[in-house]
């Protein structure tokens, strides 16, 4: 078993994220998968509530659960942390993504494997892109717990926020916010497109 080396990983900070899934669209233009297709991205956009959405990706355990429980041995581990997929070897049996405990491992939807993070050598796409600056790269797992826990404990009183404003028709406010995010998202977009607008027409 490879001995890991001190990790990095993508992290959200679920009070940032907004579920705009620009992330997922950034991995996979920058995987160069065929067509956009949000099932091939290796970070996937979760939406429990209005007011709580998160992004998950691997984050290279030590031991790595999905790496043990691979009948096929067709996941490895690198010295560095990542997750290695030999496709030769695996057959979809999903028992890795069951193994998972932060939902970082997904099926590939046209080849007979397992999609995992790889960290765009170091420079993760999905950070540089998102709009809300709410992934980052983290060494600290606990850091990044405490981040969630505080997020799940201020839903109750986020969506009274957003019902009080709703009752009260402080439409502005709404509006003002949600404009700022179009805006910001809006930026992001063009220097996608500045990035990869010669694989864009092509789509």
């Amino acid at each position: 078993m490879a001995k890991v080396n001190a990790r990095k990983f993508v992290a959200v900070d679920p009070s940032k994220c907004t579920g705009c899934s620009l992330c997922e669209y950034v991995c996979v233009l920058e995987k160069n998968e065929p067509l956009w297709n949000p099932l091939r991205s290796r970070i996937r956009v979760i939406r429990l509530s209005p007011a709580f959405n998160a992004a998950l990706t691997c984050r290279f355990c030590k031991d790595a659960p999905c790496v043990r429980a691979c009948s096929r041995n067709a996941l490895t581990q690198s010295e560095e942390g990542f997750i290695l997929v030999d496709e030769a070897k695996c057959d979809r049996c999903g028992w890795c993504i069951q193994a998972c405990p932060y939902g970082g491992i997904s099926l590939h939807p046209d080849k007979n494997s397992v999609l995992v993070c790889d960290l765009c050598d170091g420079e993760p796409q999905c950070v540089e892109f998102c709009p809300e600056e709410a992934l980052e790269l983290v060494t600290e797992e606990e850091a990044v717990n405490k981040k969630w826990i505080t997020a799940m404990e201020k839903i109750p009183s986020d969506i009274e926020k957003l019902t009080n404003l709703v009752k009260r028709r402080e439409w502005a406010i709404l509006f003002a916010e949600a404009e700022e995010r179009a805006k910001r998202l809006s930026e992001k977009l063009e220097a996608i497109n500045k990035k990869w607008g010669y694989k864009l027409k092509q789509l």
